[in-house]
């Protein structure tokens, strides 16, 4: 905590922030399946609402290791950007492949509201997003996923599924066993059925849905046309960034594929594999009843998520609103604020030693 001095500027001047050892500790006080739930129904809130918000793809710098991300949006009151990176050659290293952290600021002001972490805040918002789109698009009362890539995302995926859908068992597979024998001891005790299977394959009996997950910045086939079935609603949310995808295009033609905000999906998700023209549903416009989400019991329908700005606005808003009344944040000195505003190298100046003196 920030002490103030004789020479600090006012309580304006500070911004409420977010470590990460407060943000685990804010998940446990609130418990993580009901912040899951609660986060998903910010989410859904806010796609309620999404003609409000200024929208752009995610200014992005890619390299051969990775990518490094800027996400802004506004509501037209609150503004909110995310910095994140995708680095897939990190955990090689000991490193993490995302990292991120975000801001909201008061847009009457220009003043930041709010600094926090979001590294564990994008896992969760992720999840909440796949779940609260499940409830619009997998099968009424789908009890089994397939978690294909057991990495950083699969125990949130797994439990955002089981607080929000109801999901009772999960069939997982990576190509690292190691991974995959990871994410069944985080599950264990946390009231899922969990089964370690040998291959994708062998992880999709009996699934409803299917949720694929790696890491690798490739073109990869992760799924193949003849190993999806009739009736399934697949996650799609590895595929974050152009050259890197999962599924062969022939399930595409299949589905009823439904993405957050085509222009910047078609850059970055499975569909860039497609033409421009090739048919997808807005799923704000499900969430609305604008349009339909699944209609029959045959329906393939895939969810081609590469994350939205309007996600993470909405992740950041539930922060802020969770914050209140405990002691869950610091408050960093990171704004000046002089007495006079237009004096602000007087207050400079009045900060040497000699003047505090």
């Amino acid at each position: 905590m920030t002490k103030p001095s004789s020479i600090a500027p006012s309580p304006l001047a500070y911004v409420p922030f977010v470590s990460v050892d407060n943000m685990m500790k804010l998940v446990h006080h609130v418990g993580i399946e009901r912040f899951l739930r609660e986060l998903a129904d910010y989410v859904e809130a806010d796609f309620r609402r999404w003609e409000l918000f200024d929208k752009t793809p995610r200014v992005a710098s890619h390299s051969a290791e990775g990518v490094i991300e800027l996400m802004p949006t506004s509501d037209g009151e609150v503004y909110g950007f995310k910095y994140v990176n995708g680095h897939p050659k990190n955990t090689k290293e000991g490193l993490q492949t995302v990292t991120a952290f975000g801001l909201l600021a008061d847009v009457g002001t220009g003043y930041p509201v709010l600094l926090s972490e979001m590294t564990i805040l994008t896992a969760l918002r992720t999840a909440a997003t796949s779940a609260m789109a499940a409830r619009h698009l997998a099968p009424r009362g789908a009890k089994t996923m397939a978690m294909i890539g057991n990495g950083a995302q699969s125990e949130f995926q797994t439990l955002a599924m089981k607080a929000i859908i109801g999901l009772e068992h999960v069939r997982l597979y990576d190509i690292d066993p190691a991974a995959t024998a990871k994410c069944a001891a985080n599950l264990r005790g946390l009231g899922i059925s969990v089964t370690s299977c040998a291959s994708p394959e062998e992880a999709m009996e009996g699934a409803e849905i299917i949720t694929t997950c790696t890491a690798d910045k490739q073109n990869a086939t992760i799924l193949t046309d003849n190993m999806v079935g009739a009736g399934v609603h697949i996650n799609a949310i590895g595929g974050d960034c152009p050259g890197k995808t999962e599924l062969h295009r022939d399930i595409l033609t299949r589905a009823d594929v439904f993405v957050e905000y085509p222009p910047q999906t078609r850059i970055e998700g499975e569909i860039q594999q497609m033409p421009e023209d090739f048919e997808v549903t807005e799923l704000w416009q499900v969430i609305t009843g604008a349009r339909p989400g699944r209609r029959s019991e045959s329906q393939i329908t895939l969810f081609d998520s590469v994350g939205f700005a309007i996600e993470d606005f909405s992740a950041l808003r539930y922060v802020r609103d969770r914050l209140e009344g405990t002691a869950l944040f610091e408050q960093l000195d990171m704004l000046a604020d002089p007495d006079d505003p237009r004096d602000l190298f007087g207050m400079l100046q009045r900060a040497r030693p000699e003047a505090a003196a």
